[in-house]
């Protein structure tokens, strides 16, 4: 049994730009916005029950492989942002999309995806197929929706 038709965890997760992200023109520096995809990111895996200590124990390691990011508009000092990931590929891999819009606005500041694998903890091969344990945690988050 596989997860079906019906929708794939999303969430959402707001921060305030703090003073030691932004540069002297008081933009949040681009390198930053990473630490901000793995923030909601993790949020996403909460989710599912299957973050990084799940993942560890499920017997995986689930590196970033692939990682793109296109900025539409600065985040500011101080501005509160919304960052939502959702999950759009998990068949062979995890590929998460995301979106930065200022809070209040709703204005889009940025668009991103990342790609992780799985890896084997015991001997370190990437699988060509997500394993079992993510699909059970998927169908499980499915079922569990209204």
């Amino acid at each position: 049994m596989t997860p079906d038709d019906r929708p794939l965890p999303s969430c959402e997760t707001e921060l305030k730009i703090p003073f030691h992200d932004i540069d002297m023109m008081q933009v949040a520096w681009h390198g930053h916005y990473v630490r901000y995809l793995e923030i909601a990111r993790c949020e996403l895996l909460d989710a599912i029950d299957y973050n990084y200590p799940q993942m560890q124990d499920s017997g995986f390691a689930w590196p970033v492989i692939d990682l793109r990011l296109r900025y539409a508009a600065p985040a500011l000092f101080a501005q509160r942002i919304a960052i939502e990931a959702r999950l759009t590929e998990w068949e062979n891999r995890l590929k998460i999309d995301y979106t930065i819009r200022d809070a209040q606005t709703r204005k889009r500041l940025t668009r991103a995806w990342s790609v992780q694998v799985a890896v084997g903890l015991n001997d370190h091969e990437m699988r060509l197929e997500s394993p079992p344990v993510l699909v059970e945690r998927l169908l499980a988050w499915q079922e569990a929706q209204p």
